[in-house]
């Protein structure tokens, strides 16, 4: 682990710990749980390889693909303000994930990679770090690819990436945020807890990124009123530690795969 990724995650801590203790969800669910240590250990290691795959996928996708926007868009597009360039990022970015996002609920090989961060059992806001490395680069690189083709400036994207990081960490806080009626808009952390739900109503909802809206446009969103989810999890026989969760996808299971709205995923 780099000096780097240890303070940033010492701050989060900092910030994070505090705010689940003022604003707790659920107020009796403690700051160790059950699986901290192996989530500690995905928050711990999990930086370098994702880092490392998502310039791999991204230098590869520029390389082949960079031809189809002529240089005069990028130059246009990064001469934009960065206000506004973050907002387009944000739009383009968030409607490719979803469909990332869905594809790796509805294709069999691909959710025993989603699996492993669906068997969080206990939401806050380490256990959104666990997440398999392979899953990671593959939504968050369809993400960026069209950032970086289109030309969108370094300071854009980077601004971005720090946005989505601090979201998606506040998405699986063990919090209680009322945004009132901004959560059709908005991706919210009870928008996000029912996505994690182990409830029927809700498998195969709520797949944006950061814009609720978007699954209110494809059909997927499930947010029942103020109610929360009673339990998380899935059905699959995910294993408990960093190492065999890494090769979970890898082990065959010796009988058809099912993505979760067939299942009891």
């Amino acid at each position: 682990m780099d000096v780097l990724n240890f303070k940033v995650l010492l701050i989060t801590a900092l910030i994070f710990v505090p705010i689940e203790h003022l604003f707790a969800l659920r107020p009796n669910q403690k700051i160790f749980r059950r699986a901290f240590l192996n989530d500690l250990v995905y928050a711990v290691f999990n930086n370098a390889p994702i880092t490392l795959g998502l310039v791999a996928v991204i230098t590869l996708a520029t390389a082949s693909m960079g031809w189809l926007v002529p240089k005069s868009v990028g130059t246009a597009v990064s001469l934009q303000p960065i206000w506004l360039q973050v907002t387009e990022i944000v739009l383009i970015a968030d409607i490719v994930f979803y469909f990332a996002h869905r594809a790796f609920h509805a294709v069999p090989f691909l959710w025993r990679f989603h699996a492993v961060h669906h068997s969080i059992e206990e939401l806050d806001w380490l256990a959104g770090h666990r997440i398999h490395p392979v899953d990671q680069i593959l939504t968050k690189g369809a993400s960026f690819i069209p950032l970086y083709l289109l030309g969108y400036s370094e300071e854009a994207i980077g601004l971005f990436a720090f946005i989505f990081h601090a979201h998606a960490l506040l998405l699986h806080a063990n919090v209680r945020l009322n945004i009132g009626p901004l959560r059709w808009l908005v991706a919210s952390p009870q928008f996000h807890h029912w996505h994690h739900a182990n409830e029927r109503a809700a498998y195969d909802k709520n797949f944006a990124g950061q814009l609720a809206f978007i699954d209110v446009i494809f059909g997927t969103m499930h947010l029942p009123g103020n109610a929360v989810p009673e339990r998380y999890g899935i059905e699959d026989p995910i294993p408990s530690n960093y190492i065999e969760q890494l090769a979970y996808p890898f082990v065959p299971k010796g009988k058809t795969d099912e993505a979760p709205s067939t299942s009891d995923a």
